[in-house]
């Protein structure tokens, strides 16, 4: 067992879920809020806009960071060329879910790892196929408030997991961090620093 003190990677996130599954993996951080106002365009391209709010979220809490890498993420829901954001409303949320249903939507997040020296911006796509849901399943969906917060409206890990038929990709990266991305630039960036490479 080294000695050697790690220092923890400074999360730029108030996601949970993030913070779950950065415990999940091992990797240390300490978490602070982003200074950082999104613009989520529906027309937008879904790959350039979560790639350009990690780097912006990142880039927000640096000065916070000293020489410790900091880690941002931004994940984004999208179907047929239009993102799906975080639903405003209880109906805002019931129109997305009803767009996805029965369809291939791709989930995609970008990446930022920044230490005073570089900075590293990338991404991940994930591929969810919801099944066809009724009406009814729709509105008993809605009544667990799951949608509030949730790209696309809904959350994987949840009461969401009964809408998917099938995932092709990542798991992680539809909870919300690419786990599987992260994990590969801490083995190239930091070999054996946090337990990868």
């Amino acid at each position: 067992m080294s000695s050697h003190r790690v220092d923890p990677i400074l999360l730029a996130s108030t996601s949970p879920q993030r913070r779950l599954i950065l415990d999940q993996l091992g990797i240390l951080f300490d978490v602070v809020a982003p200074d950082y106002v999104e613009h989520d365009p529906p027309e937008a391209d879904a790959v350039e806009l979560v790639r350009e709010h990690a780097l912006g979220k990142a880039r927000s809490v640096a000065a916070q960071a000293g020489n410790r890498p900091v880690l941002a993420v931004d994940t984004a829901v999208s179907l047929g060329g239009k993102i799906f954001g975080k639903p405003a409303s209880a109906q805002d949320a019931e129109r997305m879910l009803a767009e996805l249903a029965g369809e291939t939507h791709v989930v995609v997040s970008g990446l930022c790892l920044l230490t005073p020296g570089w900075e590293v911006v990338e991404h991940d796509a994930t591929r969810v196929t919801f099944r066809a849901v009724t009406p009814r399943e729709l509105a008993h969906h809605l009544t667990h408030a799951e949608w509030e917060g949730r790209a696309g409206g809904y959350a994987i890990q949840g009461r969401g997991a009964a809408l998917v038929e099938e995932i092709e990709g990542d798991y992680l990266n539809v909870v919300g961090l690419p786990a599987a991305l992260l994990v590969r630039i801490l083995a190239e960036r930091f070999p054996g620093t946090y337990g990868f490479g």
